[in-house]
């Protein structure tokens, strides 16, 4: 069986809606947080699969978090190896980094649902299921264009959402595997100077998360399906 692993940098960033269209398409999962003390000697290029949840810290905060470097480095193997990989926020930020590009904080933080604006070129990929569909976004770091890729999506904020080199590496910026997860209630819990700061009123955003959130996941769904179908 094919093998996907997840690594978790907090515990309430999870894979959430992803892990079904992941299992559906043959893959036995499982999971490490980068607290573990066998996280250190993973070779990240085994797996069948890799995906890398967000977390609250930022790429460039290194003396704070020394396991990035680490990662980072390890990371860089599996590109190199052009692996099937899958970031979502900051785990699609550890992929710009791995691939040389600078990671920097963002104008504003952007946190509430809306949808991206999909490029022309990626209209007929995968992300067309999430064209016109509001997706979380919880972000206040973006990153330079990393050479080689293809970028997929922007909002006014960010003009860096999305993207991908070849068939096999895809990194999205936003949240459309969250809608359905109870641990979204941690995040508002773990981060309200995000919400806040975001001008965002704290009740809007849960009422947002009950009406769009399924209708997000469920385009998350298919645009994740999609692409693991397409893979090399």
């Amino acid at each position: 069986m094919k093998t996907a692993l997840i690594i978790r940098h907090v515990p309430h960033e999870g894979v959430a809606g992803y892990r079904q269209p992941i299992e559906d398409a043959g893959y036995a999962v499982s999971r490490i947080d980068v607290a573990d003390p066998q996280f250190a000697s993973l070779d990240l290029r085994e797996p069948d699969l890799l995906i890398m949840m967000g977390g609250p810290m930022g790429v460039y905060e290194q003396d704070r978090h020394p396991w990035i470097a680490c990662q980072l480095r390890r990371l860089a193997l599996r590109l190199e190896a052009d692996r099937p990989t899958l970031g979502v926020c900051f785990g699609a930020q550890m992929m710009a980094s791995a691939l040389g590009a600078r990671v920097y904080p963002g104008p504003a933080k952007e946190v509430g649902f809306h949808p991206v604006e999909i490029h022309a070129q990626a209209a007929a990929g995968p992300l067309r299921h999430v064209a016109g569909v509001p997706v979380l976004h919880w972000h206040g770091d973006t990153f330079t264009r990393p050479e080689g890729v293809e970028l997929l999506a922007s909002t006014a904020l960010y003009a860096h959402q999305a993207f991908r080199r070849g068939r096999n590496l895809l990194a999205l910026q936003f949240h459309a595997e969250m809608g359905e997860d109870p641990r979204f209630e941690e995040w508002m819990e773990q981060w309200p100077e995000a919400v806040v700061e975001a001008g965002r009123c704290p009740q809007a955003l849960r009422r947002a998360h009950e009406t769009l959130g399924p209708a997000a996941v469920a385009a998350g769904r298919a645009m994740i399906a999609e692409w693991l179908e397409g893979l090399a």
